[in-house]
């Protein structure tokens, strides 16, 4: 793999669940997959918990801002097949134009852009790019789609890597 495929990082942490499904006989066991193009990593299974905090952190290599990332939740079953828990999809184009801004030096906390919850995304509320530590992040409230309740707290911030293109000079 050359460098010069990659981009850059994109650590994405998996924070929580909300009032997610039941899928054993009073909770379920969940845990997260998250895809990104060829890329596939997953958190820890928590037990016996709807609303569990995960707090995990994931980082993939950023080829192309256009491959969408795809998370989906499963409960885990010891003898039979995972159950699918929801699914939700983040689109961090949005993201890549704030960090296109080349903002430097701005207070903690500062909102950057504010990204509307619409039929295009799986946002379940505005989602605002925060200013923190020098660098921009976004959290993000996912509803779950095909299931019948359920929502994930995620949080995503992009690392530039000496040697690697960074994101000036992609078109969106």
């Amino acid at each position: 793999m050359d460098s010069n495929d990659i981009l850059g990082l994109l650590k994405l942490r998996i924070k929580k669940g909300i009032n997610l499904a039941i899928r054993d006989a009073r909770s379920s066991d969940p845990y997260v997959v998250v895809t990104m193009g060829d890329q596939k990593l997953k958190t820890r299974v928590i037990k016996k918990n709807c609303n569990p905090v995960w707090n995990e952190e994931l980082t993939f290599s950023v080829r192309d801002v256009k491959t969408p990332i795809h998370l989906m939740v499963f409960d885990k079953d010891t003898f039979s097949v995972d159950d699918k828990m929801g699914e939700a999809e983040i689109d961090f184009k949005p993201y890549v134009q704030c960090m296109q801004m080349g903002l430097k030096k701005l207070p903690n906390g500062c909102a950057v852009k504010r990204i509307k919850a619409d039929r295009t995304n799986c946002l379940a509320e505005e989602s605002s790019c925060i200013w923190q530590n020098g660098n921009i992040v976004q959290e993000m409230i996912l509803r779950l789609k095909n299931v019948e309740r359920g929502e994930l707290i995620v949080e995503i911030e992009w690392v530039d890597i000496v040697g690697c293109r960074g994101l000036s000079h992609v078109k969106l």
